[in-house]
C-alpha cells in the first residue's frame, strides 16, 4: 500500500513516525519540542496558543520527512479545549491538561446535574478538572465574554486535522476523542448538547463524529487525513491491544484500561467509560498514587533513584515480612478516599528494615493497581494479559512481583512512540479502505511491539497471599471502601 505517517502532538512535543503501511515497520521519524509558553501554578503549560502545535509539527516534518507519504493520522493530547468563534478563530488560548482553575467548576457541575451517579449515567464519567466540559463551566464563570463568543468546540486532534485539511467547513472528530469531553456518551454514541449548555450557557457547533476507519478528508495535494484520536486511544492502537488485554500505566499516578465490547456505566464514578480507536470501548480506572509512592519511599530511605530502591527491595521476600503499605499519599480516587493518607501496617521488630519497607512500597503500588484491575474484572472485563508501561516497568522489583499480584501474564513493551505508531496505523486503515484493500471493520494487522513477557508461573499462589494480606489491611483501615 505504500507508506503512511502518524504524528503525536503531546503536551510538550510533536513526534512523527513514517511507517510501511503493510507491516508497520518504522522507516523514519522526526521530533520537535513545542515553543515554550506560560505555565500555570503547577509548572505545566495550561493556556497554549494552538499555533504552537503547528509550528512544532512543521519543524518535526522538516527535511523531507513526509516525502512519498500517502496518508497521515493525528494523535494529540487529550482534554485540550480549543474554543472557536463563528469565523473559526480561537476565542482564547487552548486550555490543556488537568487545569487547576477548573477544580471548583467541576464541583459546581457535579451539583448542577445531580451528582456523580447522574453524570456517570449520562456520559460514562464524572466531571474532573481536566475535562473540556469542566473548562467550559470555568470559562462561563470567569471569562463570560469569551464564553459568549464561543461558537465551535474542538479538541487538539480535531483542530490539527482541520488545519491540515485547510480549515474546511466540515469539522470532524472520532469516538475516542469525543468520549473524553464530558458531553459525549460512549454508551449511546451521541452528544449531550444539554450538558454543553449547562456548562457554557448556550449551544455550540460540535464536530461530526466519524468512524474509526473513515477519512476526515484529503488535502489539496491529495494527502489523505484519517479521523485522528486522543493519545490514550492511539497508544492502545499502536500497542495492538484487543479483547483480554489491559494496559497498566505507571506514572506519578496510575491508570488501568482494558478493551471491552460495550460501554460500562459505573455509578460509583470509579470507571471512566471511554471509546477506543477501533469501534470498541476502553473503560479506564485511575489511581492517584503509583510511582510517587516509590519516590517518597526512596527519599525516606535516603536513596537517590528508583533503581536503588528496586535493588534494596529485591533483598526482601514476598510479603515484606508482614509490612503492608497502603500508598494513598495524595488521598485516593480508587477507592474514593480523597481526604485520606497513606498507611504503613504490620510493624514488628523483624520487619523494621530498609529492604522490607522498600519492597512494601512496590507491593503496595502494585496491589493498589490490582485493586483497579479488579474494579474492571468485577464488571465482566476479561483480563488475561497486562501491558505494563512507564519507566518504572523496567525495574526488577516491579517485574518480579507484577505477574503474581495481577494474576495475569505481564507484557513489558520496549519504549517506543506508540501513540504516533497508532496514529500511523489508523492512517493505513483509512488509506486501505479508500483503496478498497481493507475492510472498514478490520484494522490492518501490524507487527506487535518488541516486549518482555513475564508469566506468574509458580509464584501465583505466593502473589495471591501477598494480595490478600494487602486487602485485609485495606479493609481494616477503610472498611467497605469498594462498596457503594
Amino acid at each position: 500500500m505504500g507508506i503512511v505517517a502518524g504524528l503525536d502532538s503531546a503536551p510538550d512535543f510533536t513526534r512523527i513516525v513514517v511507517c510501511d503501511a503493510d507491516t508497520g515497520a518504522v522507516l523514519r521519524q522526526g521530533y520537535a519540542q513545542h515553543p515554550i509558553q506560560g505555565a500555570d501554578g503547577g509548572g505545566r503549560p495550561s493556556d497554549v496558543d494552538p499555533q504552537a502545535w503547528l509550528l512544532s509539527l512543521g519543524e518535526a516534518a522538516g527535511g523531507g520527512l513526509l516525502e512519498g507519504v500517502q496518508a497521515i493520522g493525528v494523535s494529540a493530547q487529550q482534554n485540550a479545549l480549543v474554543p472557536l468563534d463563528s469565523q473559526g478563530n480561537t476565542v482564547r488560548p487552548a486550555m490543556t491538561g488537568g487545569d487547576k482553575r477548573a477544580q471548583v467548576a467541576a464541583a459546581d457541575l457535579l451539583d448542577a446535574f445531580g451528582g456523580r451517579e447522574a453524570w456517570a449515567q449520562a456520559v460514562g464519567s464524572v466531571p474532573g478538572a481536566a475535562q473540556p466540559v469542566t473548562k467550559l463551566r470555568w470559562m462561563a464563570r470567569s471569562e463570560p465574554e469569551n464564553a459568549a463568543r464561543t461558537a465551535v468546540l474542538l479538541q487538539a486532534h480535531d483542530w490539527l486535522v482541520w488545519q491540515l485539511l485547510g480549515r474546511p467547513v466540515r469539522r470532524t472528530t472520532d469516538r475516542g476523542g469525543a468520549s473524553g469531553t464530558g458531553y459525549w456518551a460512549a454508551a449511546t454514541g451521541g452528544y449531550r448538547p444539554d450538558l454543553v449548555e449547562l456548562a457554557l450557557g448556550h449551544q455550540t457547533m460540535l464536530p461530526e463524529v466519524i468512524g474509526p476507519s473513515d477519512a476526515a478528508g484529503t488535502t489539496p495535494e491529495g494527502l489523505l487525513i484519517s479521523a485522528g484520536t486522543g493519545e490514550t486511544m492511539a497508544a492502545a492502537f499502536g500497542l495492538g491491544i484487543g479483547l483480554g488485554d489491559a494496559v497498566v500505566s505507571l506514572g506519578a499516578s496510575g491508570s488501568v484500561m482494558a478493551v471491552h465490547p460495550e460501554a460500562l456505566v459505573d455509578q460509583s464514578g470509579m470507571i471512566t467509560s471511554l471509546a477506543d480507536a477501533t469501534g470498541m470501548h476502553l473503560p479506564v480506572v485511575t489511581t492517584l498514587n503509583a510511582v510517587r509512592a516509590l519516590r517518597g519511599t526512596a527519599e525516606l530511605l535516603g536513596l537517590s533513584d528508583l533503581e536503588s530502591l528496586s535493588g534494596l527491595a529485591m533483598k526482601s521476600t514476598p510479603g515484606s515480612h508482614g509490612l503492608v503499605m497502603l500508598p494513598y499519599l495524595e488521598g485516593e480516587r480508587t477507592p474514593n478516599l480523597p481526604h485520606t493518607a497513606g498507611t504503613l501496617a504490620g510493624l514488628r521488630r523483624e520487619s523494621m528494615k530498609a529492604e522490607h519497607l522498600a519492597r512494601a512500597a512496590f507491593e503496595g503500588m502494585l496491589c493498589a493497581l490490582a485493586d483497579a484491575l479488579d474494579v474492571l474484572r468485577g464488571r465482566g472485563v476479561d483480563v488475561r494479559r497486562v501491558f505494563l508501561l512507564g519507566q518504572a516497568a523496567e525495574l526488577p522489583a516491579v517485574q518480579s512481583a507484577a505477574p503474581a499480584l495481577f494474576g495475569a501474564q505481564v507484557v513489558v513493551p520496549q519504549p517506543a512512540d506508540y501513540a504516533a505508531i497508532g496514529a500511523a496505523r489508523q492512517a493505513a486503515w483509512a488509506l486501505g479502505v479508500s483503496q478498497g484493500t481493507l475492510d472498514p471493520r478490520t484494522p490492518p494487522v501490524w507487527q506487535g511491539p518488541v516486549a518482555q513477557v513475564l508469566d506468574p508461573g509458580d509464584e501465583l499462589a505466593v502473589g495471591q497471599a501477598v494480595r490478600q494480606q494487602y486487602v485485609s489491611v485495606r479493609e481494616q483501615t477503610h472498611p467497605g471502601a469498594f462498596r457503594g
